[in-house]
Order: structure tokens, then C-alpha cells, then sequence
């Protein structure tokens, strides 16, 4: 749901869809009405969607949360890559203490910190390369005063190698893209195909799935022919050939001023 606003509203401004057309994308990807009215109403619930009736229709727009969220995943898909060549040796260290019955709080800074490309070195203590603001994150969650950031290199003594072995799972990480390879290679030089706005949603999705937990870790401390590389180029080259579709969806959806 979330890539289908990325793709077809994030950048159009303050728009709402009618409910019927997110319904007949997502159909395309075989997800069926009674799921995505109920994930609607979900994403409502969590303060990413909004509502707005217009007649006997209900459309739906993104809030300003699921508007940074996607803003967001745009510039680790389009501006950052999954490829870290320019990494300058910094590291961005974070560390918190939470109440044992903040499991909910614990739970979403976890995962939002995976997403911001953070590992937890110890338990109280996550770890990205490069100097991470996760400043906003933090506030949004009401955590500011159980936090502390710090930014800093590691001494030499220190085997980052090692490390970064210790501290993510690389094979899963490496798996998830030759995953994707595999599955979308054959979609080189095919053109869109048959249902080129369906192609996007999953091409987009997928993606995104292949790399939320990826932290985007230095390629020279990696090992050898690292997959994420040839997934990328895949990715994009894919993404070129069913650009076009953007704007065939975008034509099709019934869509009102979000205010």
C-alpha cells in the first residue's frame, strides 16, 4: 500500500484516491478488495492514511508521517543506492534504555533504526556507517530523553571486518538481493510487459523489501562481489523500461484535493 502512494501520489502534492482505484491496482497484483479496504483502515488507525468522503466515495491521502516515510524510502531507492562506495570511515552510535514494559516504544525504535541502517552491536547500543541524523525518528517516537547519539571513528585496534560480521547478518542480507536478481533478470530489454502498472508495484515493492535491512554497510569492508551491485542495476534498468506506466496509473486514478 505504501509503494502504491509512493508511486502514484507522493509526488503529485495533497491528493486523495478514491478507495475503487486503490482496489483496482492492487486487484492487479493479487491482492483482493476485503484486504485492502481492511489495510486502509489499518493505516488510518496508525496515523499514515487519512480519510475524506466525497458523496456516497471515501478517498484517501497520505499524512505528513507516511509523507516523511516515503520521502524517506525515496532517497535511499533514487539518491542513496545500495551501494556504499563513499563511505568516510565515520560511524553513528546510539544508545538507549527503555522501561521493560515499553515493549510497543522498544519494538518501533528497533525497527525504525534497521531502516535507517543501524545494528545492534550490543543491546543497548546500535551502530550505522556514516554519520546518521536520526534525530527526527527519535523525537517522533517520544524517545528523545531515553537516547543518546554520539558519532565518532573506530581506533585501529578495532577489526571493523569483524565487526560488521558480528553485528549483521550478511548472508541474509546478501541473499535477499541475489533473491531479487533472480526474479527480475529475466524482465531485462522485455520492455513493461502486459500489465506494466502492475510490473512497477511489484518491481517497487520487492525492492524496497530487499533492501529494509540493508544498512548500507562500506563496500570495501564487504566481501567480494558483493550481490547488491548487480540487484541495483537490475533494479533500475527494470524500473526504466515501466517509467512510463507512472503515468497511464496516474491518468486512470480518481483522485479529489486531500483539504
Amino acid at each position: 500500500m505504501l509503494t502504491f502512494f509512493g508511486n502514484h501520489v507522493l509526488e503529485e502534492g495533497d491528493l486523495a484516491v478514491y478507495s475503487g482505484s486503490i482496489i483496482d491496482v492492487l486487484g492487479r497484483v493479487g491482492v483482493g478488495e476485503q484486504a485492502v479496504r481492511s489495510t486502509l483502515t489499518r493505516m488510518v488507525n496508525r496515523g499514515l492514511l487519512q480519510r475524506r468522503r466525497e458523496g456516497r466515495k471515501m478517498f484517501f491521502g497520505l499524512t505528513p508521517q507516511a509523507t516523511r516515510v516515503l520521502i524517506d524510502g525515496r532517497t535511499r531507492i533514487w539518491e542513496q543506492g545500495a551501494v556504499n562506495d563513499d563511505w568516510d570511515g565515520s560511524w553513528t552510535l546510539l544508545g538507549f534504555s527503555l522501561p521493560d514494559s515499553w515493549k510497543r516504544q522498544r519494538h518501533d525504535l528497533r525497527s525504525r533504526l534497521t531502516w535507517s541502517g543501524f545494528g545492534a552491536l550490543y543491546s543497548g547500543l546500535w551502530i550505522a556507517p556514516g554519520e546518521v541524523d536520526v534525530s527526527a525518528v527519535v523525537a517522533e517516537l517520544g524517545l528523545t530523553a531515553h537516547v543518546k547519539i554520539f558519532h565518532a571513528r573506530a581506533a585501529e585496534v578495532t577489526d571493523i571486518e569483524q565487526m560488521i560480521s558480528d553485528t549483521w547478518d550478511l548472508d541474509s542480507i546478501a541473499a535477499r538481493y541475489v533473491t531479487f536478481d533472480k526474479r527480475w533478470a529475466p524482465h531485462l530489454g522485455t520492455g513493461s510487459g502486459d500489465d506494466p502498472i502492475g510490473t512497477r508495484l511489484r518491481l517497487v515493492s520487492e525492492w524496497l523489501w530487499t533492501i529494509r535491512t540493508d544498512p548500507r554497510l562500506p563496500a570495501r569492508h564487504l566481501p567480494p562481489a558483493w550481490p547488491a551491485r548487480t540487484a541495483q542495476e537490475t533494479f533500475y534498468t527494470v524500473a526504466r523500461q515501466t517509467h512510463p506506466a507512472l503515468e497511464a496509473a496516474r491518468s486512470s486514478l480518481e483522485t479529489i484535493p486531500l483539504r
